[in-house]
């Protein structure tokens, strides 16, 4: 059983309904009992750092989440605001996140290209998997949507499973053992976002 984790501030609609659609079986936890169910779970969220963080905390669902994650290996996806969260802190708040992954979030900086570069980066952009990655979540090639000003700056590079151009290489995928993140929108990326979803679902991790 897949559990999309909803604290408040994520699409959780969207992905349940692509999810159902590669056939895997989810539902919506709202509480530490409704997580503790899972098999899997998706960590989505949009909007805010702080907010993000201090919702989870607000609604008791940080120590189940560490329970899970780091003490019972449970696989975990985080989508775009729920990837920051693995993160140790964020330019944009004052909040300590989860610290699961050794990295910050950043705004985009691009220098002399401020002028010509928007912010947030909207739109359809690819990921680049370094290597060959058998075990990607990422089809390639493939084309996902994203709409973000920051990102992470992993310290570990081998955290980092995918990057994307815009004015300079980002993080836009992480995988540490179980922890798994995106900063794209699968719920947004059509065929492309429901065969990573797919994959997410059938991996072992």
């Amino acid at each position: 059983m897949i559990v999309i984790v909803d604290y408040g501030v994520g699409n959780v609609g969207s992905i349940a309904n692509m999810l159902r659609k590669v056939g895997a079986p989810v539902q919506i936890g709202q509480t530490s009992n409704e997580l503790t169910v899972a098999s899997k779970l998706i960590l989505p969220g949009v909007g805010a750092f702080d907010n993000g963080i201090s919702s989870l905390r607000a609604r008791g669902l940080v120590p189940i989440l560490n329970e899970l994650v780091l003490e019972r290996n449970v696989p975990i996806l985080g989508i775009c605001l729920g990837m920051h969260l693995f993160a140790k802190r964020s330019e944009e708040g004052r909040e300590e996140g989860l610290g699961w992954l050794d990295a910050d979030v950043v705004r985009f900086s691009f220098g002399a290209d401020s002028n010509r570069l928007k912010v947030p980066h909207m739109g359809w952009n690819t990921v680049a998997i370094p290597g060959e990655d058998g075990h990607s979540l990422v089809p390639q090639p493939s084309r996902f949507y994203f709409v973000h000003a920051y990102h992470l700056a992993c310290r570990d590079d081998a955290d980092v499973a995918g990057r994307t151009t815009y004015g300079y290489d980002f993080t836009s995928v992480v995988r540490r053992r179980n922890i798994n993140g995106v900063q794209f929108h699968p719920e947004k990326s059509l065929r492309f976002g429901m065969e990573l979803l797919g994959r997410f679902w059938q991996s072992g991790g």
